[in-house]
């Protein structure tokens, strides 16, 4: 217990300086930064010291998840609030209502397309670096995680079709939804607050008086949530250092470097669909240098926090007050991007897990027939995946049984499924902000001196 104590003394210590960072007028993304690296060399050291797995760092990591995970429930507790205020806010400013069909088109446009490539880009590496699912340790581990896969998760996904999932979408409960009760209830609220925003429109219109009133309340209700926002976001930097040194500190390197050709594998296919977004950006106008200088905080808490939905209020804080994308089409993309077409989860994760193991079943995975059809089904199948840590497991479930091929993989691959999802929910808010980017650019809505301003707006004090 000794030395739990001292390391927590160290890890407070370390909170305390990275505290102090803000005395010197450094901006949030060179203290997210510089909270990573810092985390990540305490979780090292911590594993040096013990060795993985040891009573002590399980003890000490204990204690630091009050710090890493309680970041994160905090900004999970807003997220509902958020994307239901803001919704609400932009569709009850909008005069023209096919306004909202355009972005919706759009922006579910571009983040369906973006998948799509994953899911061709995860076959290519597959193919590439020769994987395959023969072989791979099948111990105690495994077999717990099989067993969980096969008790908890199919039987939420066995039944899954498109147009259940499409009716998903739409609330019978919206209170219940307000909760996150449903691995869709993210855009159940989205839809929710369009229809009340649709509805002050026509209020305005025909009793201008109340319909005023109610504008004001909702602008205030805006400003009170926004404020709630940059209150939790000025938290960003600590709960990063805590959760880099969880996972430096957890991270089994035996396991990694046994698994290595498919972490590498991964974390180029996820480098090359960055390249993608990069290319689109480009081809509406956009600096990609730009874009990626002014989106860290929000890639850098994603890869920490492996929470795309988590991600979510500071996805639209950095798409409005730093890309300057309206608060519409920010909204809308920060929301969508949570549940409906992960690059990441939902688009390569499942493509190369289902190229791997097609050869153990006696599929050829170079038959470009079965490749289209896989990248159909995993663009399909990307709506309605839940924007939490676990999203690829439930997007590898529906993808794998789809195409007639076991599940088994999805519990071998548990040693280094953490180390992969952060890059993976990385790409994932990468893509939402892109898709928002992209909207914006296209309808010509996009605020230009923000988006060319080397000033990072209110977000560097948050």
């Amino acid at each position: 217990m000794a030395l739990v104590f001292i390391n927590l003394i160290v890890f407070i210590a370390l909170l305390f300086a990275i505290h102090q960072l803000q005395t010197r007028d450094l901006s949030l993304s060179v203290r997210v930064f510089i909270a990573l690296v810092i985390g990540t060399l305490f979780g090292v050291a911590l594993q040096m010291l013990y060795g993985s797995g040891s009573e002590t760092i399980k003890q000490t990591i204990s204690w630091i998840n009050i710090v890493g995970n309680g970041y994160v429930q905090l900004l999970q507790m807003i997220v509902m609030p958020l994307v239901f205020v803001a919704i609400l806010n932009a569709v009850s400013k909008l005069h023209d209502a096919s306004a909202l069909g355009r972005i919706s088109v759009l922006t579910l446009g571009t983040l369906l397309l973006t998948t799509a490539i994953a899911a061709l880009v995860g076959v290519i590496m597959v193919l590439s670096f020769g994987l395959t699912a023969e072989g791979l340790a099948h111990g105690v581990a495994e077999s717990a995680r099989l067993e969980t896969l096969n008790t908890t998760y199919a039987p939420k996904v066995a039944d899954l079709t498109v147009p259940q999932l499409i009716l998903s979408f739409i609330p019978k409960n919206p209170f219940a939804d307000l909760t996150g009760a449903n691995p869709t209830s993210i855009i159940s609220v989205v839809v929710f607050a369009a229809f009340l925003g649709a509805a002050a429109i026509r209020l305005v219109n025909r009793d201008p008086e109340k319909g005023h009133r109610l504008i004001a309340f909702i602008d205030l209700m805006q400003a009170w949530i926004t404020q709630l926002v940059r209150l939790i976001m000025a938290l960003t930097p600590f709960g990063v250092m805590a959760l880099m040194t969880k996972m430096a500190a957890t991270s089994n390197a035996g396991d990694i470097f046994n698994l290595g050709k498919f972490v590498i594998a991964s974390y180029i296919g996820l480098g090359i669909m960055f390249g993608v977004h990069a290319i689109l950006l480009t081809l509406t106008g956009v600096n990609p240098v730009t874009f990626f200088k002014k989106v860290l905080p929000a890639l850098t808490f994603a890869f920490s926090s492996r929470s795309s939905a988590a991600s979510i209020p500071l996805n639209v804080e950095i798409q409005t007050r730093r890309l300057g994308v309206p608060q519409t089409i920010a909204s809308f993309a920060a929301s969508f991007g949570a549940t409906i077409g992960q690059n990441g989860c939902a688009g390569l994760y499942p493509a190369m897990l289902a190229v791997m193991v097609a050869p153990t079943v006696g599929i050829n995975p170079l038959d470009p027939a079965w490749i289209a059809t896989l990248v159909a089904i995993v663009t399909l199948s990307s709506a309605g995946v839940a924007g939490v840590g676990g999203g690829a497991t439930m997007a590898a479930l529906i993808v794998l049984p789809a195409m007639g091929l076991p599940v088994t993989l999805v519990a071998l691959l548990i040693s280094v499924e953490p180390l992969i999802d952060m890059g993976r929910t990385a790409l994932n808010v990468n893509g939402s902000m892109t898709a928002g980017t992209i909207t914006s650019q296209i309808l010509g809505q996009t605020d230009r001196e923000i988006m060319a301003s080397e000033d990072h707006g209110e977000l560097q004090n948050a």
